[in-house]
């Protein structure tokens, strides 16, 4: 299993920006999958789930109606939407299989 997470870095709060997961390494378009984000001496945090053919989504409180996950089974890529950014969004952020089962991280950092 292979799971490679771009697309982070600096934006002032407001901005915007989109994270991509790359998967390889298993049958991508049989899963669920995560967006789980771990802030500097906090926990690990899962903020959004979609279900293996895209069509339930499930966000955390902290995250909805600015976040948005989407996923295409064709490319086995996962993505997540991030808009109205702010501080306390600054994190890295993780594509996850499951328990467990996550990528190397992209660093997202709200403010200046």
């Amino acid at each position: 299993v292979q799971l490679v997470e771009s697309g982070g870095g600096v934006v002032q709060p407001g901005g915007s920006l989109r994270l991509t997961c790359a998967a390889s390494g298993f049958t991508f378009s049989q899963y669920t999958l995560s967006w789980v984000r771990q802030a500097p001496g906090r926990r690990l945090e899962a903020i959004a789930h979609i279900n293996a053919d895209g069509g339930s989504k499930m966000y955390a409180d902290s995250v909805k109606g600015r976040f948005t996950i989407s996923r295409d089974n064709a490319k086995a890529m996962m993505y997540l939407q991030m808009d109205n950014l702010k501080s306390d969004d600054t994190a890295m952020y993780y594509c996850s299989k499951g328990p467990g089962v996550r990528g190397q991280g992209t660093q997202v950092t709200v403010g200046s």
